[in-house]
């Protein structure tokens, strides 16, 4: 059967270079699965809290104990609803602490390719920062200390991220693996339903 399948660009707001990834997600699939693939595409770890903003909604993980904003469930909104109502810009915020803000483009919407279980990583580039790195400043810090072996934050800024921090490698494999990994959990729940509905 053959898809809907947006084109998104992202991208990390406030950045030069650009950190942006290309991507292809199914209309039929929901913002909380959209978070999945923009942690993926763009190397996170899924350690913070999160939110979209659509138009004038706020869009993410309801909890019943935190009082302050009119947060709605991520998992009840498709994609494709979005731009039925004429929004084609998102903004995605990850890690209310370092503020990381992404905008989120509808490039383009079309048939995808019937043989292609989406959603799928297409290109990009650049290494998105570490986590915990402290926001914008602390990345800056972070990449002059990497680069600069006799920077006085070098040797602990090296040893707290495990290794050298390469900018232009984006680790295309992890990502592709990790994509694969949402577009299979995405088949086995189609599958499910179908059979769910066949024994109803």
């Amino acid at each position: 059967m053959t898809e809907t399948i947006a084109r998104l660009r992202i991208s990390l707001d406030d950045i030069e270079p650009e950190i942006w990834r290309i991507v292809d997600m199914p209309l039929t699939g929901s913002l909380r699965m959209l978070h999945d693939v923009i942690q993926a595409a763009m190397g996170w770890q899924d350690y913070h809290l999160w939110q979209f903003e659509a138009g004038d909604r706020l869009y993410g993980v309801p909890d019943p104990d935190w009082p302050y904003g009119d947060l709605a469930a991520a998992r009840n909104v498709r994609l494709g609803a979005l731009i039925e109502r004429g929004i084609r810009d998102l903004t995605y915020t990850y890690d209310m602490g370092d503020d990381w803000r992404h905008t989120v483009t509808v490039e383009s919407v079309g048939l995808g390719d019937p043989d292609i279980h989406y959603p799928r990583f297409v290109t990009g580039e650049r290494r998105c920062p570490p986590e915990d790195v402290g926001g914008f400043p602390g990345f800056e810090m972070f990449l002059d200390a990497m680069a600069n072996p006799s920077h006085e934050e070098h040797t602990h800024l090296r040893r707290w991220h495990g290794g050298p921090f390469n900018a232009d490698d984006i680790d295309e494999q992890a990502i592709t693996r990790g994509m694969a990994a949402i577009a299979k959990r995405r088949q086995v729940g189609k599958a499910a339903y179908a059979r769910s509905q066949k024994s109803a």
